[in-house]
């Protein structure tokens, strides 16, 4: 046992003025960072003799080392913490474990423009409409648009390749213009108007498009006052389902619920008065906090660390906190421009709040009663692989190909929480006889344990193999290589009939099999994993495959360009008859040379 830490020695000498703070254990290893305005009566707090929460106590009975790191002033240290607790991801922080971009509507340039979603940096030229908090409003949005005003969502490529009309076209989704069927100026004021739908200008939008309608129905242009009837309604519909009467400007509106099981933060972004989509976040908390801090470490690291966050002018909390006034001040600068962080609502914005907090506890209630069901199934299979302790890490392989055909690993894995994604991985298997699942699980296994060997990675509790005997096999082979026998080894085989409920399970070899009743909790848990090891791997042999055949195999060959190989496809008629070809029908391509041609065919017959 370590020498405890001399609280009273390192208080006598730590300084008033504001900084960042870090506490370490015996080991040396970062257990949390905090900042304060004056650090000695922040530390001393901690260490007083009772009226601490038990999660603070468990974290200062593992301090062995304090380090400081005096700033100028309270919104230097706000934002040293923020870039601290980035980098290390302390264990007792509240830690937002969400580091994604958020989608923008884009709206690229030339005659007939294109709308599409956009993550990442904003480097094409166009316009950029958000962020929207998901990928599901935002596509709901460019659905909206879509049959409202027929903008075109197709990638350029297949747009510049068209000679007759797609099938958006035929369900009235576009207006033909990648073959003219739509005249420029018609189709910039269908822009135009999808722009102002995007800018949260809906009112304005119906009203000009009442006007338009009434002026073709003097006309007498009843088809044309139609087309603008259903745009209005179509409008006012999603009016009522996504806006309320009374809201206006720019929010992000926040609200947080914590309970012992854990804490939600859920946003609603609201952009012209509108509200464009909602997300729930659910931050890991470390120690005993209450909402006004789970907000404050939210703002913190959801916009501090992230510079390309559009910033509203408001943010509407359900709770306030002491750091809120220094941190409206350093994301007002980050903004440009002066950001309100505002508590006491009224009227629509109340609403908002209220439905923020709604969602929030909904959220929360929903993530713990999944936990608490997954934690069951946990218990069951700990008992029934007579376990002493709780599995805390299981990890399942599986293989996808067709016909041997762009084989791809996957390994998925899943905790007494649910699934850790950021810790799925997909192996793309080369080198092995098509088909040979043994093969290609004894090279996924052997990557992934490679990697353990050289740092990267956990050591699972449970290494799940979907497969039977041979697999099982394999993977026992792999696990003597890295002298890791102890791991323990399931198969799952599928039975006989392959109905779900019938599965043989393996328990580290062959000869201890064994089944378990189909209502099972475990066994539940069991196939919950392989099903999921599976849909991964078939997604990625999917994507592999596609890539593969999307990709010429002329491609490859020296000396054969895009006007070589539309020369080829149109002399033979497509790939498969130049397969069939000779070196010498090849040579009679125009601009193919004999020794071309030898290329080409080697390159056509090389599998």
């Amino acid at each position: 046992m370590g020498q405890a830490f001399d609280s009273v020695a390192f208080l006598a000498h730590c300084s008033s003025h504001p900084g960042v703070y870090r506490m370490l254990d015996a080991e040396g290893r970062l257990l949390y960072i905090g900042k304060a305005k004056s650090l000695k009566k922040r530390l001393s707090s901690y260490f007083r003799k009772s009226g601490l929460a038990p999660k603070t106590a468990a974290l200062v009975a593992r301090i062995a080392q304090v380090e400081t790191t005096i700033t100028a002033n309270e919104t230097e240290a706000l934002l040293l913490e923020q870039t601290l607790i980035k980098e290390w991801r302390p264990p007792y922080n509240i830690l937002l474990r969400d580091d994604k971009s958020y989608p923008y509507v884009f709206l690229s340039g030339g005659v007939f423009p294109r709308l599409s979603i956009h993550r990442g940096a904003k480097k094409q030229k166009g316009r950029y409409f958000g962020p929207y908090p998901s990928a599901g409003s935002i596509r709901e949005s460019l659905g909206l648009l879509q049959k409202a005003f027929l903008v075109r969502q197709c990638e350029d490529s297949y747009f510049r390749s068209r000679t007759r009309p797609c099938l958006q076209y035929q369900i009235k989704r576009c207006k033909g213009p990648c073959v003219g069927l739509v005249d420029p100026a018609e189709y910039a004021e269908d822009v135009r108007h999808s722009v102002m739908f995007l800018e949260g200008r809906s009112n304005a939008l119906a009203e000009e498009l009442l006007a338009g309608m009434e002026q073709a129905a003097i006309r007498l242009d009843f088809e044309q006052a139609a087309k603008l009837r259903d745009q209005v309604a179509l409008l006012r519909r999603v009016q009522d389902q996504q806006s309320m009467e009374g809201g206006s400007g720019d929010v992000d509106v926040l609200a947080a619920v914590v309970n012992p099981g854990g804490a939600c933060v859920h946003l609603i972004s609201v952009r012209g008065g509108r509200v464009l989509g909602s997300k729930s976040f659910f931050p890991q908390v470390g120690i005993e906090e209450g909402v006004g801090e789970v907000l404050a470490a939210f703002l913190g690291q959801y916009y501090l660390a992230n510079s390309e966050r559009d910033l509203p002018g408001e943010l509407i909390v359900n709770a306030m906190h002491e750091d809120f006034s220094a941190l409206a001040s350093v994301l007002g600068e980050q903004r440009g421009g002066e950001l309100h962080i505002s508590h006491r609502v009224r009227a629509t914005r109340a609403r908002w709040q209220q439905l923020a907090v709604a969602n929030a506890e909904q959220a929360l209630s929903a993530r713990l009663a999944h936990r608490q069901h997954l934690a069951t199934r946990f218990e069951a299979l700990a008992e029934a692989l007579d376990l002493v302790e709780l599995p805390r890490r299981m990890e399942c392989f599986d293989i996808s190909h067709s016909s041997g055909e762009a084989t791809v690993a996957s390994c998925v894995v899943f905790g007494p929480e649910g699934a850790l994604k950021s810790d799925y991985r997909r192996y793309n298997i080369e080198g092995v006889t098509a088909g040979d699942d043994y093969a290609a699980m004894h090279q996924a296994l052997t990557r992934r344990f490679g990697k353990l060997r050289e740092g990267e990675g956990h050591l699972p509790d449970i290494l799940l193999v979907d497969g039977g005997k041979g697999q099982l096999a394999m993977a026992r082979e792999v696990l003597q290589e890295f002298a890791v026998p102890e791991l323990i080894l399931l198969g799952v085989a599928k039975g006989v009939t392959r109905k779900p409920g019938l599965e043989t399970l393996y328990l580290n070899d062959a000869s201890h099999e064994f089944t378990l009743p189909a209502d099972s909790p475990a066994l539940h848990l069991i196939q919950q994993i392989r099903d999921e090891a599976h849909r991964f791997a078939i997604a990625g042999h999917r994507s592999r495959r596609g890539k593969a055949r999307r990709t010429s195999t002329l491609e490859g060959v020296a000396g054969v360009g895009a006007k070589r190989r539309r020369e080829l496809l149109k002399y033979f008629g497509g790939l498969q008859e130049l397969s069939r070809a000779s070196i010498d029908e090849i040579a009679k391509t125009p601009g193919i040379s004999k020794k071309l041609a030898e290329s080409i065919y080697a390159a056509l017959h090389s599998e």
